[in-house]
C-alpha cells in the first residue's frame, strides 16, 4: 500500500533523503527507525502528500501521494496533535467527517465508536484549548480514524501519553494492521518497535541501512542482541566519548580539553 522507490529531497544543497527505496504491505505493522536528523519526518511527510520528492516515487495503494485518491486512503497522525481551540473534541471529529465527505448516519456511528475506543466520553464536549497533550493525542488519532483508512502513518505516536492510553495507541496499531491496514510507525522507542512490529527500517543520513523482520536483520547483520544494540550497530553510538585517564575534561562537542580548564 506504501511504495517509495528511490526517493531524493533536497532542501537547497542538503539532501535530507538520498534515493530510499520503502515498503509497507496491507495488513503489515512497519517500524521506521532511525536517530535524529536521519530523514524520518521528511520522508513521512512525502508519503502523506505534504511535500513533493526531488525525485523518484512515492504513491499509496497505486496513487500518487499527492493525490486526493491517495488522501482519502491515508490517515495521519503527526508528531504534535494540533487542533482547533475552540472547538470541542466532537466538533473536531465531524469537522474531520465532512472533509472526507461520510455520509453522516455512518459518520456519527464512527465517531461514537471512537469516542468510545480512546475514553473520551468524559471531556470530549469540552473546547480542546483545555485538553491536556494525552488528551490532544487521543482526539488526533480518532480523526486519522475516523474514515476507516487503509493506510495509517503515525509519527512518534506515544509522546505525551500516560501508560493506559499508551496501551489503548499499541492495541489500536496490531487491530489495524490485522484488519488489513498497512500500518508505518516512526518511533524513537525501539522496546516499542521490538514488541509489535512485523518489520522494521532503519535509517541515517537519508539513506535506508536495514530492512527485514528483525530476526532477518540479526541473520544478516549476524548480531544477535537487542534491537537497541543492532540499531546502535548500525547508525553509530553517538554518545559523547568519556576522557580517558589522566586526561582533561571534554567540551560540548566531545572535545578533549587540556587537564586543568574548567568544564
Amino acid at each position: 500500500m506504501i511504495e517509495v522507490r528511490g526517493v531524493t529531497k533536497r532542501f537547497g544543497a542538503r539532501c535530507a533523503v538520498d534515493r530510499l527505496d520503502l515498503e509497507v504491505r496491507s495488513g503489515e505493522l512497519f517500524a521506521f527507525l532511525g536517530p535524529n536528523g536521519a530523514g524520518k519526518t521528511t520522508t513521512i511527510k512525502m508519503i502523506c502528500g505534504l511535500l513533493s520528492p526531488s525525485s523518484g516515487i512515492v504513491r499509496i495503494g497505486g496513487n500518487e501521494a499527492t493525490s486526493q485518491a491517495a488522501r482519502q486512503l491515508l490517515g495521519y497522525v503527526p508528531d504534535q496533535p494540533y487542533l482547533y481551540d475552540k472547538l470541542t473534541g466532537r466538533e473536531f471529529l465531524r469537522f474531520v467527517v465532512e472533509m472526507y465527505g461520510l455520509e453522516p448516519g455512518r459518520a456519527s456511528r464512527r465517531i461514537l465508536e471512537l469516542i468510545d475506543v480512546f475514553e473520551m466520553g468524559d471531556y470530549i464536549d469540552e473546547l480542546c484549548e483545555s485538553y491536556s497533550q494525552g488528551m490532544k493525542q487521543r482526539v488526533v488519532f480518532a480523526s486519522a480514524l475516523v474514515h476507516d483508512p487503509k493506510v495509517l502513518v503515525v509519527d512518534e505516536p506515544l509522546v505525551g501519553l500516560d501508560p493506559r492510553s499508551a496501551r489503548i495507541v499499541k492495541d489500536l496499531f496490531v487491530q489495524q494492521a490485522r484488519s488489513g491496514c498497512a500500518v508505518l510507525m516512526s518511533t524513537h522507542l525501539l522496546a516499542i518497535a521490538e514488541e509489535l512490529a512485523d518489520r522494521v527500517g532503519i535509517v541515517d543520513h537519508g539513506r535506508m541501512l536495514a530492512s527485514g523482520t528483525i530476526d532477518q536483520l540479526r541473520s544478516e547483520l549476524k548480531h544477535h542482541g537487542p534491537l537497541e544494540d543492532l540499531f546502535l550497530s548500525l547508525t553509530g553510538d553517538h554518545r559523547p566519548p568519556t576522557p580517558a585517564e589522566g586526561e582533561g575534561p571534554i567540551d560540548l562537542a566531545g572535545r578533549p580539553q587540556p587537564a586543568g580548564t574548567p568544564s
